[in-house]
């Protein structure tokens, strides 16, 4: 007897071992025009058998329970719109899975719904009113993607027509040419500061990310012709959201790697409801680095970051839902030179960034709704450069802070046409200093002092017209006015869509206009006499107009190509004033070809510049585990200074080409387990820089460059090789991921800069980061 129960227990463990794992997936389903919950709409895993489904309620809400892990493919149809696809949701047993999703009505009597495969929603950006350069971040995706750590801004790299800014410890990016500070940062449908840690004045990156991939939902990325929404941006715009938590039950999940340690939590604030909350926490020492004996920072160098976001989410019956939301980062770089290191330099720098909102989104009838936001945000950049003789050489403390209300009214009049009108007050209030000591007066300066505040203003109106099912018409209008100086710029859009099923044309044209930091228009030139100037206060935008064609072709059910060619004018662009020097440094210089950072000296609204190009990806979505995304940009980026010369840009490399692929293996007898290779190559155009005048090196006994041949110089071409490696393990309601990042996996040396070595007599290159791995280790539960 005692045999034949140990037997049976046996079998019996052996069956529950080898059963597949399930999960839930849920989510609602809205009328993309109007917002509106759509009642009745069907959900299906495609290819499941027996079949599943699910079918939406009153609030548009859908629930699918004991859908086996791994890929799945979502079906979403409903009489009268149409259906859509979402393919290769990675469902794993730690979490459930929340897919929301927004259906089109037709503008056709549908008696049948049909999904097709042709319908995928890969790729297509979020805000409705994009019609051309602009794609979708899904966080799967990122996440899969090699040494991006989970960073938007790195992740962007894959995409076309995207190239680093030069240095790979940052996550800068240069967009078509155009200087990373044109860059737009926006979160939960408001402008931020710069989300990143350890920045600089006026700079739109940093060397990691404030925002975590466990809080993000599918954000758009936009390369240009931005939508009438969208203001003070001429490069790029990053609209990133956080997903809401799960409101039925509690799930959290730690990771530990060499780039920090991080927790998350998320679940409903009631058993009744579907209130949620949603946070995450991350403190990390590089110096962790240093200990593995990886000298990416140098033994004198410490640095530490800390970074905490949250999401509340509370609907309500009568006065519409409600979402509290924030993101805030410190961090800490500190040098500190040792008696053997012959320095005598000591560096301390800081920073504090905050943002926090409450939004509310109130329906007004089935077919309107207002979208309210009131935000603040903070940062500040504070810095301490002395010698160990105890001078301070240099001294700043930048305080940056925002108050924004934002509101939107979008009305939905018939399956053709869509109103959407709006207006952001912003409030932008400054506190800032800088002092240095002057070697020359032997006396300390203080370029900045200034404790104010200025308003920045904008209304924008967009008409979604949709003359049938195939084409979509967007104009708008977007006004801006900077209460500072007085300025206000009126900047038209227009974009188009015609979908012709297997392939689409699409295009759009506009202006836009980007402000500089307020430190520029603040920042103090004194005079002889003690007394200042401040010579920007006047100045204007940079400004843009951009125009783009596009066209894309499923050439088989999961292989797209794309397609566009853009022309970009760029006006109004701050360069040295005509008439006031005969530097060739000062003659050839333009806020065009800047990364950050102020000036005291006066500049004027006189320079311009273009850039132009084409752009190809073909990409194979998910098929079988395997998935492929190749992308070739040709472009030129030019502008022309107070010399009235055309000249490239720092950043005309001239091409960008991409690869990148990974495989997915189903790993034992159950395939409840996942191993992943991912890799990227990147092929690039260096950077250019002013030549080196060698005769003039020597008898100084530093580098001089020679910058009336400003830029002509280009540096080698960009190579780097990145790998990742993952190993899913899911168990029941648990799933572990151990994973390993590699950038520049080949250790290449990608030229930095050129420099005159005195003490060599000859010219010597300054390398970016040889190599640098992640090893990390993530739970779910």
């Amino acid at each position: 007897m005692k045999k034949l129960t140990s037997g049976m227990l046996l079998i019996i463990s052996a069956i529950a071992h080898s059963q597949s794992l399930t999960q839930t997936i849920k989510g609602q389903i809205t009328d993309e025009q109007s917002g509106s919950p759509i009642i009745g709409a069907t959900v299906q895993i495609l290819g499941s058998d027996p079949p599943m489904g699910g079918i939406t309620d009153v609030e548009g809400f859908y629930k699918i329970e004991k859908v086996p892990i791994g890929r799945q493919t979502l079906g979403i149809s409903y009489l009268g719109y149409e259906s859509i696809v979402i393919p290769d949701v990675l469902i794993g047993a730690g979490k459930e899975v929340v897919m929301n999703a927004k259906l089109i009505e037709s503008l056709q009597q549908l008696d049948e719904v049909v999904v097709t495969s042709e319908n995928q929603e890969k790729g297509q950006p979020r805000n409705e009113l994009a019609t051309i350069s602009a794609i979708s971040l899904g966080m799967d995706e990122i996440s899969r993607f090699p040494a991006t750590f989970d960073d938007p801004a790195r992740a962007a790299l894959t995409y076309a027509g995207v190239q680093t800014g030069g240095d790979d410890l940052l996550n800068e990016i240069v967009i078509r040419g155009n200087s990373p500070k044109g860059i737009l940062w926006r979160l939960e449908g408001v402008e931020i500061p710069n989300p990143n840690h350890f920045t600089a004045i006026g700079s739109s990156a940093g060397g990691i990310s404030m925002l975590s991939n466990n809080m993000l939902a599918n954000s758009d990325f936009f390369t240009g012709a931005f939508p009438a929404q969208y203001g003070n941006a001429t490069s790029g715009i990053f609209d990133l959201q956080l997903r809401q938590g799960n409101f039925d039950n509690h799930e959290h999940a730690v990771q530990a790697g060499l780039l920090g340690i991080a927790a998350a939590s998320e679940g409903p604030l009631s058993k009744n409801g579907r209130a949620s909350y949603l946070l995450n926490y991350r403190y990390s020492t590089l110096a962790l680095l240093t200990e593995l004996g990886l000298d990416i920072l140098g033994e004198e160098e410490d640095i530490t970051f800390q970074d905490l976001s949250y999401k509340v989410r509370i609907p309500t019956k009568k006065f519409g839902s409600f979402s509290l939301w924030g993101l805030g980062g410190r961090n800490t770089y500190q040098f500190i030179p040792n008696e053997s290191s012959g320095s005598w330099e000591n560096d301390i720098e800081k920073q504090n960034t905050g943002a926090a909102g409450i939004t509310n989104v109130y329906y007004v009838g089935e077919d309107s709704f207002f979208e309210t936001i009131i935000s603040g945000s903070y940062n500040q950049l504070k810095s301490v450069y002395d010698s160990l003789d105890v001078l301070t050489l240099e001294s700043s403390d930048f305080i940056e802070s925002q108050l924004r209300f934002s509101t939107y009214f979008n009305h939905k009049f018939s399956a053709r046409h869509t109103m959407r009108i709006g207006t952001v007050l912003s409030r932008l209030g400054y506190n800032l200093n800088n002092t240095y000591w002057d070697r020359r007066a032997d006396q300390f300066v203080t370029p900045l002092d200034e404790d104010d505040h200025a308003g920045f203003y904008q209304l924008f109106g967009n008409w979604q017209f949709r003359t049938s099912d195939r084409f979509t018409l967007n104009s708008g209008l977007h006004i801006s006015h900077f209460a500072l100086n007085g300025k206000t710029y009126v900047e038209p859009r227009l974009g188009f869509r015609w979908d012709r099923g297997s392939h689409a044309f699409s295009g759009g044209v506009g202006f836009h206009s980007r402000m500089e930091t307020i430190a520029l228009y603040t920042a103090r030139q004194y005079q002889e006499d003690g007394s200042f100037v401040q010579n920007n206060k006047d100045l204007g935008f940079t400004q843009a107009f951009h125009s783009a064609l596009g066209y894309e072709k499923m050439l088989q059910p999961k292989l797209r190509f794309k397609a566009e060619v853009y022309y970009q004018h760029l006006f109004n662009v701050p360069i040295w004033p005509n008439d006031t020097t005969s530097n060739y440094s000062q003659l050839t210089f333009s806020t065009l070809n800047t990364f950050d950072g102020y000036t005291t000296s006066e500049l004027a609204n006189n320079g311009k510049g273009k850039n132009y190009g084409v752009e190809l990806t073909l990409e194979k979505f998910l098929t079988n585990g395997f998935y492929m995304l190749s992308t070739a940009s040709l472009y030129k980026s030019t502008y022309t200074g107070s010399d009235g010369v055309e000249r490239s840009t720092q950043f005309d490399g001239g091409y960008i080409y991409n690869f990148l692929a990974g495989k997915e293996f189903k790993i034992g007898s159950s395939g409840n387990n996942t191993l992943s290779l991912n890799g990227k190559l990147i092929f690039a155009g260096g950077k250019r820089q002013a030549p080196i005048d060698i005769g003039a090196s020597i008898n100084e006994g530093y580098t001089v460059y020679n910058y009336q041949e400003n830029y002509e110089l280009k540096l080698d071409g960009y190579f780097r090789m990145d790998f990742g490696i993952s190993y899913r393990k899911n168990r029941k309601r648990t799933t572990s991921v151990i994973s390993l990042d590699i950038q520049n996996l080949t250790q290449r040396e990608n030229e930095f800069f050129r420099y005159y070595n005195v003490g060599q007599r000859r010219i010597e290159s300054d390398s970016q980061i040889s190599f640098f791995p992640n090893l990390s280790y993530r739970i779910e539960f």
